[in-house]
């Protein structure tokens, strides 16, 4: 979201809520004292991860439609880290209409909208053990760490939660990063991730990176505020994720992040670490399918993760099919093969 969305007043209180993270842990201890928790939290939660321009948005925004979920909306922001007491204190103003957000995508949003804002927590409480100048790392989560992790969980649901909405949810694609942790500590949970044609989601990558680069260079709170929320996917704070393969990490870094080739090699990077690190509790979600029939790619979904009777009235699209050229056909063909190999995985039953 861009800053001229902001007044001053609310920049100022961003600036103070998500910059600095002392003010940020104290809002989480905060919330701690202040908040009964629940006892036994369930632990069928779900995690939608993905590459961004997978449909990640599109898809937390029909789960959490269901209203079998809570999670952070909008409103929460900025002092996401304490949800139940910032409602308690802060002003709520008549809410404005929705708008189009600044991917310029045609997805609207307004203060009750689900967004990622998840990453915070991960970012404010270690961030320095993942976040390096030029990438993201794979790191571990101890003990201690998952222990406020599961607390910010209860949190995000509430105290006093009703029976129906104990399902915590959230859009994160910084999550590749810890998917063994997620995978191993929530076996009840599923992790939804989308997979689209390689060559479209690099164009659509690199589209939204020279985008946000020409938001960024007139609009300083805009890069700050992604910044803030741990989103490096484009623009100029993009940074690629490190997922052991420091050969590819090098390719990346020797094409320009205008080109699609370094696009590409994203792509090839994240999807092929997600290959081999699939485990039982994960799904694969197929964006074509999803596009030829989003009725019947949700109802398929739905079942998988014990959402019952969904109902929906939804038509086949077709996206827009761009095309390119310029870029290496090899790095494109070994995207494919990864591709053929998520959709077969896709297809095979859920929980084997």
């Amino acid at each position: 979201m861009p800053g001229r969305d902001y007044k001053f007043l609310s920049r100022f209180v961003h600036k103070v809520a998500l910059q600095y993270a002392a003010v940020a842990e104290m809002s989480f201890d905060v919330e701690n004292a202040l908040t009964r928790k629940e006892q036994d939290l369930p632990g069928n939660h779900i995690f939608i991860s993905g590459l961004a321009r997978s449909g990640t948005t599109i898809l937390l925004k029909y789960l959490y439609e269901t209203g079998a979920f809570k999670a952070l909306t909008y409103s929460d922001m900025p002092f996401v880290l304490m949800p139940n007491t910032w409602k308690k204190i802060s002003y709520r103003s008549a809410s404005p209409p929705s708008h189009e957000r600044a991917h310029n995508d045609g997805i609207m949003i307004g203060p009750d909208s689900p967004e990622a804002f998840e990453e915070v927590f991960w970012r404010v409480f270690c961030g320095k053990n993942y976040i390096r100048d030029d990438r993201l790392m794979v790191h571990k989560v101890d003990a201690d760490l998952s222990k406020k992790f599961k607390n910010y969980i209860g949190n995000v649901l509430g105290p006093g939660v009703q029976e129906d909405k104990r399902r915590y949810l959230s859009k994160n694609n910084n999550n590749i990063l810890r998917i063994d942790y997620l995978q191993k500590t929530f076996p009840e949970a599923c992790i939804i991730v989308p997979f689209r044609d390689p060559l479209q989601q690099s164009i659509s990558l690199l589209n939204q990176h020279l985008r946000f680069s020409d938001i960024h260079k007139t609009d300083r709170f805009s890069l700050n505020y992604m910044n803030w929320l741990g989103h490096f996917e484009f623009g100029l704070n993009q940074k690629p994720f490190f997922l052991g393969d420091e050969e590819t990490l090098e390719t990346m870094q020797y094409y320009p992040k205008t080109e699609l080739n370094f696009w590409l090699l994203s792509w090839k990077n994240y999807y092929g670490y997600l290959s081999r690190n699939i485990s039982n509790n994960t799904i694969l979600f197929n964006y074509e399918k999803f596009c030829a029939d989003p009725e019947a790619s949700l109802v398929a979904l739905f079942s998988k993760i014990d959402i019952m009777n969904p109902v929906f009235e939804l038509k086949p699209f077709k996206p827009v099919i761009k095309s390119a050229a310029g870029f290496d056909q090899d790095i494109l063909e070994e995207c494919r093969l990864i591709y053929q190999t998520l959709e077969r995985k896709a297809d095979q039953p859920f929980g084997i």
